[in-house]
C-alpha cells in the first residue's frame, strides 16, 4: 500500500492533534489531583489543628481540676488543724489567773456559737516573756500550730502589711512590679 504524501500529512497531523489532546487532559487531571492534594491537605492540617487545641483544652481543665482538688485538700486540712479540739494557752505569768478566768468565760460561748466541744488548756509551765507588754499565744494540741496575740505579733503583722507601701513612699513606685505584698 501506498501512502501519499497528503496522507501522510493527515496522518501526522490527527496524530500531533490526538497527542496535544492528550496532554492537555493529562496536565487537567494533574492539576486536578494537585488541587484535590492541596485541599486535602488544608482539611487534613485543620482537623488535626482543631484536634490539637481539644486535646490541650482537656488537659488544661484536667489541671485546674487537680489544683482545685488540691486547695480543697488543703483548706480541708488546714481547717480541721484550726479546728482541733485541743488547744494550749500561753500567757505572761502574772496575766494566768486573768487568762484562766477569761478562758473558762470563753468554753460556753464557744460551745454555744459553734456547736463543738473544746478542750482549752491554759499552760502554767511555759509562759510568755515577761518584758512583753502583755497578749496570748494559742498553739493547737501539738504545738505546731501557733496564733500569737501580743502586741509585737500585732506590730509585725502590720509592718509587714503595710510594707509595700512604706517601699513606694522611700522608693517609689516599681513599674516592673505585679504584686504589692
Amino acid at each position: 500500500m501506498y501512502v501519499t504524501h497528503h496522507q501522510q500529512r493527515l496522518w501526522f497531523i490527527t496524530f500531533a492533534m490526538t497527542h496535544t489532546f492528550t496532554e492537555q487532559e493529562a496536565n487537567e487531571k494533574a492539576e486536578e489531583i494537585d488541587l484535590k492534594a492541596k485541599e486535602f491537605n488544608d482539611k487534613k492540617g485543620l482537623i488535626v489543628q482543631t484536634q490539637r487545641l481539644k486535646i490541650m483544652e482537656y488537659y488544661e481543665k484536667k489541671e485546674k481540676q487537680i489544683e482545685l482538688k488540691v486547695l480543697r485538700a488543703r483548706d480541708d486540712l488546714t481547717t480541721d488543724l484550726l479546728n482541733e479540739p485541743r488547744t494550749i494557752v500561753h500567757c505572761r505569768r502574772q496575766d494566768f489567773p486573768l487568762v484562766k478566768v477569761a478562758v473558762q468565760k470563753a468554753i460556753p460561748i464557744y460551745k454555744i456559737t459553734n456547736k463543738d466541744d473544746v478542750d482549752v488548756q491554759t499552760d502554767q509551765e511555759a509562759y510568755l516573756p515577761e518584758k512583753i507588754p502583755g497578749g496570748v499565744a494559742i498553739y493547737n494540741g501539738d504545738c505546731k500550730v501557733n496564733v500569737s496575740n501580743t502586741p509585737e505579733s500585732q506590730q509585725d503583722l502590720i509592718a509587714q502589711q503595710m510594707m509595700p507601701e512604706v517601699q513606694v513612699a522611700l522608693f517609689g513606685a516599681n513599674a516592673n512590679r505585679k504584686f504589692l505584698n
